[in-house]
């Protein structure tokens, strides 16, 4: 197949007008070419988007054990302009994890939509303070035991681990061997976040969310994390988890290689209001904010795309937003060869907008699916 005259924003993440072949479900060549192909004057061809931290979607969750929903999840993604992704779980017992890891691995490989790089493992190995919606009689100190055992049944991506909890940093550096390893629900201090980023920890969660925060005299995780270097954050930016000139300091501070745009979206995502479940627990979602019923905030019911164009009107520049929705998660959780960018070599995951930022067709592993 080849596209012919689009705007294309290829490896370095500047656009210019220019055919895209694909050939076995890989970009074959870019660049003008004489070959017949479809014309996509107008249109935008952005990389694929990325969700490496998502619960569910349509009443679908990826900690239910159940392959159809994997399905539904994937097939919904692929409906927002999101080509991957990553199921999340939650704080669970250590049978419903085992069932919930059994259904993604048994999914892999057959997506029918968006297709899964591994497993997103947030919890349960976290600290209680700062469980948000997670289920607090599930919490349990670092298990390297536990989580081998998962991973040996479907790849793990991301762990989420609270670094001063016992046991954490001894974790990290044996799971970084094997996924990305992330400061999450967590009271630790700068110090001791501080100390994660420097044994094995290298992503934060959900930045601001479930963490300490930023003070003058303690600057906490947040803090930390402007402070190092080589460390990524996820950004929930569905303009309630984070106000939207927090979202600007965020970028200002980290730049455009740093951030990683997540949905944290739940099962009760393009489903509308109503009473729903995540992690044992009653979600209330009113107005599209899903919390608990004592207020604290659950989780989303956005998904990367609509936070894409949220960037956008928040007043972050196109590039940046771009590349926090494709090739930052992509490398955060070591898939870059494979996807994030518009290269020759790489799978032809494509997402493609037109002037107003609308999605107009998606192209997952070079296959037209809308």
């Amino acid at each position: 197949m080849v596209i012919k005259n689009a705007l294309v924003y290829g490896a370095d993440f500047t656009a210019e007008v220019t055919d895209i072949e694909i050939e076995n479900g890989i970009i074959k060549a870019i660049g003008k070419t004489d070959k017949d192909g479809e014309d996509f004057s107008g249109l935008t061809v952005l990389p694929g988007f990325i969700d490496i931290h998502i619960h569910g979607t349509r009443l679908a969750d990826s900690s239910s054990g159940n392959v159809e929903e994997i399905a539904t999840i994937s097939k919904a993604l692929a409906e927002h302009g999101i080509t991957s992704f990553c199921p999340t779980t939650m704080t669970l017992p250590h049978d419903t994890l085992v069932n919930a890891f059994t259904a993604v691995a048994e999914y892999m490989s057959n997506e029918e939509g968006a297709y899964i790089h591994g497993i997103n493992m947030e919890g349960p190995y976290i600290s209680l303070a700062k469980k948000g919606a997670q289920a607090a009689e599930h919490v349990r100190k670092p298990d390297f035991e536990e989580f081998s055992q998962l991973n040996g049944i479907c790849p793990i991506k991301l762990a989420d681990v609270a670094p001063e909890e016992d046991g954490a940093i001894d974790f990290a550096e044996k799971a970084s061997r094997i996924c990305t390893v992330s400061a999450a629900h967590t009271s630790a201090t700068f110090a001791e976040a501080k100390h994660g980023f420097e044994n094995g920890f290298t992503h934060a969660t959900h930045l601001f969310n479930a963490m300490t925060p930023i003070q003058n005299r303690e600057p906490g995780v947040p803090g930390a994390v402007f402070d190092t270097d080589n460390i990524t954050a996820e950004l929930i930016c569905d303009g309630f988890h984070n106000h939207p000139a927090v979202i600007r300091m965020a970028f200002r501070q980290l730049g455009e290689d740093r951030i990683c745009v997540i949905s944290d979206s739940m099962s009760a995502a393009d489903n509308g209001d109503g009473e729903y479940e995540l992690g044992g627990q009653t979600v209330y979602v009113r107005d599209g904010k899903a919390t608990l019923a004592d207020g604290t905030i659950a989780a989303s019911t956005s998904n990367v795309f609509d936070e894409f164009r949220n960037l956008l009107e928040f007043g972050i520049d196109f590039r940046s937003a771009l590349k926090a929705c494709t090739a930052n998660p992509a490398k955060a959780i070591g898939v870059y060869s494979q996807t994030g960018s518009v290269e020759v070599g790489k799978r032809a995951d494509l997402t493609v907008i037109d002037s107003d930022a609308q999605l107009r067709h998606v192209f997952i592993k070079g296959k037209q699916l809308f």
